[in-house]
C-alpha cells in the first residue's frame, strides 16, 4: 500500500513527540535492513560512535546533527527538506483558511 506524504504527515500529527522519535528509528533501521547494513557498518558510515547509533535505534533518542549524519548516510538528506516546508494550497479557499491563522495580534505597550 502506498502512502502519500500528507498522510504521513498526518499519522506524526497525531502521535506524541516519542512516539515520533521512535517512528524516525523505526524507519532509519528498515532503511537501514533494506540497504543491508549492521548497526556498526551504519554508525560507521554515518560517523556515529556504535552506542550511539544502538541507542537511537532502540529509544528514538539522538541528536539532530546526528540525526542528519544518519540522513547523509542513507541517502535521505534531502529528506530533511520537507521538514518546516511552506505549505502548499489545493484552492484557494484553503489558502484563505490557513492565512486566517497567520495574522497577528500585538498587545499595547501598557499590557
Amino acid at each position: 500500500m502506498n502512502y502519500s506524504s500528507n498522510d504521513i504527515i498526518l499519522a506524526l500529527v497525531e502521535q506524541s513527540p516519542d512516539g515520533i522519535q521512535e517512528d524516525i528509528a523505526a524507519r532509519v533501521k528498515r532503511r537501514r535492513l533494506e540497504l543491508n547494513l549492521t548497526q556498526k557498518a551504519l554508525a560507521a558510515r554515518a560517523g556515529l560512535a556504535f552506542p550511539t547509533y544502538r541507542r537511537f535505534e532502540t529509544s528514538g533518542e539522538i541528536s539532530l546533527r546526528n540525526l542528519i549524519k544518519l540522513g547523509f548516510a542513507l541517502d535521505a538528506a534531502t529528506d530533511f527538506g520537507h521538514l518546516f516546508a511552506q505549505r502548499k494550497y489545493e484552492t484557494l479557499d484553503a489558502l484563505r483558511q490557513g492565512q486566517r491563522g497567520k495574522l497577528r495580534k500585538r498587545g499595547s505597550v501598557n499590557d
